[in-house]
């Protein structure tokens, strides 16, 4: 069996855990630069707010209804939401938990027996909720399309089932189905459920009553069979190998005011990818391929702006390198090529490819040989970095002011990882 936890709500309980007076009352949670609502508490979904509308739009009902909101605290969400994961690794044996985003990961229970898995669940929940603070929802079920419509039904009727739902009898996943409409089944999307409905193709259930033959020839040929397969209890999704390299890595941003100036793009590129070679040693892997992209404004007929399509190029390494100085000069150089004068620019980033471990990275007769001293100062800077925080040492490319960074205006304190902004308890 395959359990899927999610966190309920997890930005605004981020926010709940350390201002216990707001528990029971609403609470929403903007995306980058203060943009759109991108989580909301149950109480603030009662009140009216819509998920996903700009925050201007919502702005006067979140006065009226004295809703709680806040900017995207991306240092407090990714600590507790490591606390969460790392408590699940604590509880479950090595290699069962699959983190799948910042408040979701999927675990194996096979080692649990059938008739256990209710009480096992249930202990999941309240260790987690009482280690860390944050509320989970779990679903548990023979596959992970099947553990995500248990989950989903568990937060949807949350008194009823205590956050916890099994479905581990063909009668408790044929009723799970019927209740789940098609646009709600994990893997489709919004225009393949406008597809289904009209042939008639409205819930789960009825998606599993479908051929194979006609699953494969209208929703993408081996990926509906996979879908298929999940709902009818066959195991097609495996889980992956939570210490599993990734092949791309990408970092980018919306600048927090408009952007004109080549300067100011080359010190958010600098930035960019000094987080993207963070990454990179992470996971002890160099990458050689760089590609970096800005996303201007377009003005259009009426004087308005618009966002425009990105203009981006990419190079070509000699060698793969994690050092962050390599990666920096040939991705500033980029800038010069892309930029456009007098042109406004809203966001950019950068993403490394071609991406191979550390100590196996293919020579080059043309290239000079990186030297070790290279790697003992990122390890240093990253090591110094990670203790003393706020890039205490950073490349001079990456600018000091960085007037273009994000806006957070409304951003709680990194209550876990900054000394300074630590909760006071009187």
């Amino acid at each position: 069996m395959i359990g899927i936890i999610d966190c309920n709500s997890f930005y605004c309980s981020c926010e709940r855990l350390f201002l216990p007076a707001l528990q029971d009352a609403p609470v929403v949670v903007l995306s980058n630069n203060d943009g759109c609502i991108v989580s909301r508490s149950d109480e603030a979904k009662q009140a009216g707010v819509s998920m996903g509308i700009p925050y201007f739009q919502a702005k006067q009902l979140i006065e009226q209804k004295g809703i709680h909101t806040f900017s995207s605290n991306y240092n407090l969400y990714g600590d507790l939401s490591w606390r969460v994961m790392e408590t699940l690794r604590q509880l479950l044996p090595p290699g069962a938990v699959e983190v799948y985003s910042v408040d979701e990961c999927f675990i194996t229970l096979d080692h649990i027996a059938r008739e256990q898995l209710a009480a096992f669940s249930l202990h999941l929940k309240d260790t987690v909720e009482q280690w860390t603070g944050i509320k989970v929802s779990i679903g548990v079920a023979p596959t992970k399309v099947l553990s995500k419509v248990a989950n989903r039904l568990a937060k949807k009727n949350k008194v009823a089932t205590n956050c916890i739902l099994v479905l581990d009898t063909p009668e408790t996943i044929a009723n799970a189905l019927q209740q789940t409409a098609v646009e709600d089944i994990w893997g489709v999307g919004r225009q393949y459920a406008e597809k289904l409905r009209k042939y008639n193709i409205n819930t789960a259930f009825d998606l599993r009553s479908m051929p194979a033959t006609w699953v494969q020839k209208n929703m993408g040929g081996i990926v509906g069979e996979r879908l298929l397969r999940e709902l009818n209890g066959i195991k097609s999704i495996e889980m992956k190998d939570p210490l599993l390299n990734k092949k791309m890595i990408a970092t980018t941003r919306m600048f927090g005011k408009n952007v004109t100036s080549k300067e100011h793009i080359k010190e958010a590129i600098a930035t960019y990818i000094t987080r993207a070679a963070e990454k990179l040693r992470r996971q002890q892997s160099a990458a050689s391929v760089i590609y970096v992209f800005v996303v201007p404004k377009q003005e259009n007929n009426g004087g308005k702006f618009r966002h425009g399509n990105s203009v981006g190029g990419y190079i070509h390494l000699p060698l793969a390198t994690a050092a962050t100085n390599e990666l920096i000069k040939p991705a500033v150089e980029l800038v010069d090529q892309l930029f456009e004068e007098g042109c406004i620019y809203k966001k950019a980033g950068v993403i490394l490819s071609s991406i191979v471990p550390d100590e196996s990275v293919q020579g080059n007769l043309f290239a000079p040989k990186v030297p070790q001293q290279n790697r003992l100062l990122m390890s240093t800077i990253d090591n110094i970095n990670f203790a003393m925080r706020n890039d205490m040492i950073q490349f001079a490319t990456a600018g000091t002011q960085r007037n273009w960074k994000m806006r957070q205006e409304l951003r709680s304190p990194r209550y876990t990882s900054r000394w300074e902004e630590l909760c006071t308890v009187r």
